[in-house]
């Protein structure tokens, strides 16, 4: 079994700001899915290569705003590479970190940039929002649909932003 990286959001001290950003990149991904394999090989790599990046292993509230410490890393990122995996939208923290992620790219034009990668899914798949991601916004527009609909198609819309920026695809290791 793959163990979990032993440095947390928590335990991680932004040591510098390079540009005015704290961190080169902001890693937003579904743990249950890319924590102890591609994630945090990812981190490892970029880290080794001396490329800060705040990766948050915190266990995570579902349902919940996403936190100041959060929003804070997100915003002091230079760039934030999104790990589109099968459960990414099943995660409404993942998703309001990635409508959060998409905003502050707007705002900032071309200063923050984002690199979406496509783990084991179909970029398609996350753009047009079918397969595993159709059937987590069933579940999204089931869940809200007494009031909270604009939500969910502020997530819808992020993925589609997202997922229409040149990214990275990640196949299935069938060997």
């Amino acid at each position: 079994m793959a163990s979990s990286s032993s440095i947390s959001s928590s335990s991680v001290v932004p040591t510098r700001k390079k540009g005015g950003w704290t961190y080169d990149v902001f890693l937003s991904f579904r743990g249950e899915d890319t924590r102890n394999n591609f994630v945090d090989h990812l981190y490892a790599a970029l880290v080794q290569k001396g490329i800060h990046t705040f990766k948050d292993d915190e266990m995570l509230g579902g349902g919940q705003p996403i936190s100041e410490e959060l929003v804070k890393a997100i915003k002091e990122s230079r760039w934030a590479v999104v790990v589109f995996s099968k459960n990414y939208a099943t995660s409404c923290w993942c998703l309001e970190e990635l409508s959060y992620i998409m905003e502050c790219q707007d705002q900032m034009g071309g200063q923050k940039k984002l690199l979406p990668v496509f783990y084991q899914v179909d970029p398609s798949d996350v753009r047009k929002q079918k397969g595993d991601y159709a059937a987590a916004f069933e579940t999204h527009e089931d869940k809200f649909k007494d009031g909270e609909m604009d939500k969910v198609n502020k997530w819808r819309n992020a993925l589609i932003a997202a997922a229409n920026l040149s990214g990275q695809h990640i196949l299935p290791d069938h060997g």
